[in-house]
């Protein structure tokens, strides 16, 4: 009886001291990484809500959609580029629209808020909501058209 007792209480021992409770380190994502507090402390409300939780914003109310200007376009959370002026186009839609990206600065990820999937497209840097991607861009390009929220973006003039 001793020695099943013996037995069942070292099986016990050994198995509590597994690799389950081990503690893992975390994988950090992106290489900008910042509490909600501090994000809020750096966006405004309706940058904090498009950028960090996948809000949008009202279509035909940002600047930088009849911007023509040449430039750059970069991510306003965290200043990674994004998209070059050449890559912009008027889609009528009502936000600003590129045809591609600086790829690797953007994140692509599966969005099903509004009942089926969507192509979100996020800035690598960051994990920042940035818009969404379609199909129906300029066939003589890409043929795709990237949705960006314009309060997602900073506007960066070329030097002359």
């Amino acid at each position: 009886m001793n020695k099943i007792a013996i037995l069942i209480l070292s099986i016990l021992t050994f198995s509590c001291n597994s690799k389950a409770q081990e503690i893992k380190k975390e994988v950090q994502k992106y290489a900008v990484v910042k509490t909600e507090t501090q994000w809020k402390a750096q966006l405004s409300d309706i940058e904090y809500s498009v950028l960090r939780q996948a809000g949008t914003e009202r279509a035909f109310s940002s600047p930088l959609n009849k911007n023509k200007v040449e430039g750059i376009y970069v991510c306003k959370a965290c200043g990674v580029p994004l998209y070059k002026s050449e890559y912009k186009f008027d889609s009528g839609t009502g936000w600003p629209s590129f045809d591609r990206a600086i790829e690797k600065n953007i994140e692509y990820d599966v969005d099903y808020k509004i009942g089926y999937a969507r192509s979100e497209l996020k800035c690598s840097n960051c994990g920042s909501h940035l818009g969404h991607v379609f199909d129906d861009g300029p066939k003589n390009t890409t043929g795709m058209r990237h949705c960006i929220n314009g309060v997602a973006l900073k506007f960066i003039p070329k030097k002359q």
